[in-house]
């Protein structure tokens, strides 16, 4: 006992920390900091890669995902079984053209051709007949330019190719370059379109060939070369050249088709989804790995895209159903997103799409000049592309 009469107590002292553990502490602090930190980042990215949902617009159009729906410059065609008609891409009906039953048709961004058995049509962009006539001989496919429409016409391995105005003048016929072949695409080029392409197949060769043929239009044949045994599938001219995909490379060609054997690349494994060719200067072909694209159904999630002699790899965040490009941004169409990236970035931000609850975008129809447009099963929405 004290002289006060209170017993004493010890205040117990605060351990001390060894040097070890105060460092260990140290570290783990620095460790939070740096994991907190890491968090508000990787949530600020997030964010900056996902877009506003009110820069894309979703609106339903009219028409069926089976009815040949087709881009049309900043319009959609489609043909419900007896006319052919054209939507705005809000779904507004345009007009309408009645083509009869067993129609087909194909269009540039300004005038369509369609045709039946023996029955041709020429129409422009806002939907006059300027040329309609009746053939004897059946009708295999037309192609159409900015000045003239090209026919093949007659039986599958005796065509003939003819060649008129866009008021059904004849300009130009080739009855006997395609005796034994098939003819399988037309197309027309040059800055008026005063050339035209053919592609054709040998079919009573020993092994697959096929054949580009290049004329001007109303004079002559200006060449002629055998593509040999890959099967080539797409012809495209940019910047004043030729170039032609097959299942394994893609070669480059003149007007009059003189290849250009330094400029040809291998493309195997890798097929074009699309392509931007503008007025002046290189083009941009985009492919897709074939393992990603399939019979009915793509899965994408890699992208290549070709220009000029360069060539650039992309990932999209998550697979689609279709890509494409248009002027310096690609886009992708997932089933729930529209991804776009500048070609120059490769940095891919996310649009969520509005459809309706239940509604998932399954196809990937095509691009207008400021819209994808997509099928949800049966169903067919435009999405305004975030720019």
């Amino acid at each position: 006992m004290t002289a006060t009469g209170r017993m004493s107590r010890q205040v117990p002292q605060k351990p001390q920390q060894s040097p070890r553990r105060r460092l260990v502490l140290t570290l783990l602090r620095w460790l939070a900091l740096i994991a907190a930190v890491a968090a508000v980042i990787w949530i600020v990215r997030g964010l900056r890669t996902m877009g506003s949902a009110s820069e894309v617009r979703v609106s339903k159009l009219p028409c069926g995902a089976t009815q040949d729906v087709t881009p049309f410059g900043d319009n959609i065609l489609y043909y419900d079984g007896t006319s052919i008609h054209c939507l705005t891409a809000g779904g507004g009906i345009r007009w309408s053209v009645p083509v009869g039953l067993g129609a087909h048709f194909s269009c540039s961004t300004s005038q369509v051709v369609a045709w039946t058995d023996n029955q041709v049509y020429i129409f422009d962009r806002s939907g006059h007949t300027t040329y309609n006539e009746t053939f004897r001989e059946p009708i295999q496919f037309a192609r159409i330019g900015s000045r003239y429409c090209a026919m093949a016409v007659g039986e599958d391995t005796e065509p003939q190719l003819l060649v008129k105005n866009l008021d059904g003048t004849q300009v130009d016929q080739e009855s006997d370059a395609y005796s034994g072949m098939l003819l399988l695409d037309i197309g027309f080029y040059g800055e008026a379109d005063q050339y035209l392409w053919t592609m054709a197949m040998d079919v009573y060769s020993t092994a697959i060939n096929t054949v580009l043929n290049t004329y001007q239009v109303g004079k002559m044949t200006t060449g002629v070369q055998d593509l040999g045994s890959f099967l080539a599938y797409k012809v495209l001219y940019e910047n004043g050249r030729l170039r032609v995909f097959t299942t394994q490379y893609m070669y480059t060609y003149d007007y009059k088709a003189v290849q250009d054997i330094s400029s040809t690349q291998l493309v195997h494994g890798w097929r074009l989804i699309d392509y931007t060719v503008p007025d002046r200067g290189n083009g941009s072909m985009l492919l897709a790995p074939t393992s990603q694209i399939g019979v009915s159904s793509m899965s994408i999630q890699e992208l290549r895209l070709l220009s000029g002699s360069g060539e650039r790899r992309y990932t999209i965040p998550s697979a689609c159903v279709g890509a494409g490009i248009i002027g310096r941004n690609i886009y992708g169409i997932s089933r729930q997103y529209c991804y776009r990236a500048d070609v120059d970035s490769g940095r891919f931000t996310a649009f969520s799409l509005s459809l309706p609850q239940g509604s998932t975008i399954t196809e990937l129809l095509g691009f207008t000049t400021s819209h994808a447009i997509v099928a949800a099963g049966d169903d067919v929405y435009t999405v305004s592309l975030p720019r």
